[in-house]
């Protein structure tokens, strides 16, 4: 069974992106960039909600193209409509018994792109195993929640933790 990782930027209030989705305010470029890219290619499975997925059409990515071209991409989705010759699944939901399907079909650990509300729901079925945050010192005010609820916080542990410049940090944790 591969674990499900969510591995995503996050400001100093808890937000994956501020209002409209801007992700401006995040580092674009730097040490804590590059280890994000090469974390990538560790990845097999993609998991992502609708929004994420659509996000990338503002930076040319077409309906139906996977953003992550080596890997097996997933949007979670009960209404977007792709082309049928589309490169990537859509799920209309993500119930447990398939997510234990995925974790056992999987060529190796599945990365959970985002959004909020799609890890939300993968919280509170207890289908989160790692945490990874790259911790930006920004303050958002608003946007896009790391969590969009959380019925019942699970205990982390930290299990890596490197500082980069400027007051970024990476931070890795176990969910239990």
């Amino acid at each position: 069974m591969h674990p499900i990782i969510y591995d995503v930027a996050v400001s100093a209030d808890g937000f994956i992106a501020g209002p409209n989705a801007d992700i401006s305010a995040f580092p674009h470029q730097g040490t804590v960039v590059d280890d994000y890219v090469a974390r990538l290619r560790g990845y097999s499975t993609v998991l992502m909600g609708r929004a994420t997925y659509e996000f990338g059409y503002g930076f040319g990515l077409l309906p139906g193209a996977n953003p992550y071209p080596w890997a097996r991409s997933i949007v979670v989705s009960s209404g977007l409509a792709l082309p049928e010759t589309a490169d990537v699944e859509i799920w209309r939901a993500a119930p447990e018994g398939a997510l234990r399907a995925l974790r056992a079909a999987s060529a190796g650990p599945i990365y959970l792109c985002g959004g909020g509300v799609l890890a939300a729901h993968l919280l509170a079925m207890g289908q989160i195993d790692r945490l990874r945050l790259k911790r930006a010192p920004i303050l958002l005010g608003g946007g896009v929640p790391l969590f969009a609820a959380m019925a019942r916080p699970p205990v982390l542990t930290l299990r890596d933790q490197r500082d980069h410049a400027n007051g970024l940090i990476y931070q890795e944790f176990a969910l239990s």
